[in-house]
C-alpha cells in the first residue's frame, strides 16, 4: 500500500447527502465467515424492512453463487464498473428476495488487480463508481476477497466502516491485527470517515474451550467494537450456499438463522446511536 496520501477525486453534495451507509466486510484470513456474513446479515437487514445492496469483490464470485446467480445471469459486473466500462446502476442485479439486491462478481475480476495498476486513481475506483448511483439502499455491503490488495483497498476506500467477521480459532487475533493496521492507514492517507464497524466472532463452539478462551480475548482487546451476537458453527449455514440461498430461507428456524437476524438488530440499533 502507498504511504503517500493521493488526493481524493471530490464526492458530490448528491453522495455526501444521500447516501446509503457502505460496510466492506473484510478479514484478510480465508474461510471466516465473510461472504456468509454478507449474505445473510444483508437478507436480515432487507427482512426488518432495510434496502440493501451487496457489492461482490471477491473474484471467486461466492456471493453472487450463494444468491442463487449463475455465472449465465451476471451480465454486468464488478469488473465493469470498476474498469468504468458501466454505470453501478446497470450492474444492479435483483436477487429474488425482496429489498435485497447485488451487483456480481464474474470471473473477469481476477484480472483487475493487474488491470487497475496501469488506471489513473486506481485505488478510488469502486468510490467514483458509487458516486450518485445509490441512494435507493439503506446499506451496501461490499464482500472483500481473502487478501488486502488493490479490490480490498477500493472497498475500504468506498466505505464508510469495516466489519470484520472473525473466527473463533487460536490465529484470529494475529491476523486482525495486521487488518487493522491496514484500516487505519488507509483512514490516514485516503478514507478519514472509515471506521471499524464491528467484529463479529464466526464459527463459534460452546462445546469447545478454545471458542470461549478466543472470544474472551478478543473481547478484551476490541472491547465494545464486539457485537454481543456470536454466529455459530452450524451445519444448516454452510449447507445454504449449496442451494443458492441465505441461511434464512433455507432454515429460518435454525440456530444460524436466528443469530444473523439478531445481528442485524445490533447494527440497527447501533446506527440508531451513530446518527444521534
Amino acid at each position: 500500500m502507498p504511504d503517500q496520501a493521493i488526493a481524493a477525486p471530490a464526492l458530490s453534495a448528491k453522495l455526501v447527502l444521500n447516501t446509503p451507509r457502505i460496510i466492506a466486510i473484510a478479514n484478510q484470513k480465508g474461510g471466516v465467515g465473510k461472504t456468509t456474513t454478507a449474505i445473510n446479515l444483508a437478507t436480515a437487514l432487507a427482512a426488518t424492512g432495510k434496502r440493501v445492496l451487496i457489492i461482490d469483490m471477491d473474484p471467486q464470485g461466492n456471493a453472487s453463487t450463494g444468491l442463487g446467480l449463475s455465472s449465465a445471469a451476471r451480465k454486468v459486473t464488478t469488473y465493469d464498473i470498476l474498469m468504468g466500462d458501466a454505470k453501478a446502476r446497470a450492474a444492479v442485479t435483483p436477487t429474488g428476495i425482496p429489498r435485497l439486491a447485488l451487483i456480481p462478481a464474474g470471473v473477469d475480476l481476477a484480472g483487475a488487480e493487474l488491470e487497475l495498476v496501469e488506471r489513473t486513481q486506481r485505488e478510488f475506483r469502486l468510490r467514483m463508481a458509487l458516486a450518485d448511483e445509490l441512494i435507493d439502499f439503506d446499506y451496501v455491503l461490499v464482500d472483500c476477497p481473502p487478501a488486502l490488495g488493490l479490490l480490498t483497498l477500493n472497498a475500504l476506500i468506498a466505505a464508510d466502516a469495516v466489519m470484520v467477521p472473525l473466527q473463533c480459532e487460536f490465529f484470529a487475533l494475529e491476523g486482525v491485527s495486521h487488518l487493522v493496521k491496514t484500516i487505519d492507514r488507509v483512514r490516514k492517507a485516503f478514507n478519514p470517515r472509515l471506521e471499524i464497524q464491528g467484529i463479529v466472532l464466526t464459527m463459534f463452539d460452546r462445546r469447545n474451550n478454545l471458542s470461549e478462551m478466543v472470544a474472551a480475548d478478543v473481547r478484551d482487546y476490541f472491547g465494545a467494537k464486539v457485537y454481543k451476537t456470536v454466529i455459530p458453527r452450524n451445519v444448516r449455514i454452510s449447507e445454504a450456499p449449496s442451494h443458492g440461498k441465505p441461511v434464512l430461507l433455507y432454515d429460518l428456524k435454525c440456530a444460524g438463522s436466528q443469530a444473523y437476524l439478531h445481528l442485524a438488530g445490533e447494527i440497527i440499533k447501533q446506527e440508531g446511536g451513530l446518527a444521534a
